[in-house]
């Protein structure tokens, strides 16, 4: 779990809703950095990668990482990703995204945070996210360093 005291404001969340292709991946593959970081959070949070699996990779691609991989449906996957962290428990959710299907999930949860990578995000979802960042490996590292998260987000 991770605990990060904002004043007028407490934000604990035990696990992070990560999109696969164009946050954590590019044409399905992993970007350089992210597993190492995927390793530090899976110590602290359960790991989970939702993906409608364009390139048909995520499962190949994740392997060996400790986490918990779920396809979605690539016509409806804003509403499932949506669905899954409320089940999930979507007040204790870091999301992390940067499609369109990625909107619902990251205005649904804790703390949202918006990637804005080599593929670049959609503008409803940059409307919806608590946190913007122009690299995955910064906003995993915005995870990992609490005092990072206070700094940008207090009043």
């Amino acid at each position: 779990m991770l605990i990060y005291e904002i004043p007028g404001r407490r934000i604990e969340i035990h696990q992070v809703v990560l999109d696969f292709n164009g946050t954590i991946a590019r044409d399905g593959r992993l970007l350089p950095g992210v597993a190492g970081r995927l390793q530090a959070l899976s110590g602290r949070l359960k790991v989970y990668i939702l993906t409608a699996d364009t390139f048909s990779t995520a499962a190949s691609a994740c392997r060996h990482l400790p986490v918990v991989l779920t396809t979605v449906d690539n016509r409806a996957g804003g509403p499932d990703k949506e669905r899954i962290i409320t089940e999930l428990g979507a007040e204790h959710t870091a999301a992390i995204g940067n499609g369109a299907n990625d909107a619902q999930m990251l205005g649904r949860a804790a703390l949202g945070l918006l990637v804005l990578g080599p593929e670049g995000a959609a503008v409803q979802t940059l409307l919806q996210a608590d946190v913007v960042f122009t690299s995955i490996l910064d906003a995993l590292d915005f995870l990992l360093k609490p005092r990072r998260v206070v700094a940008t987000l207090r009043p």
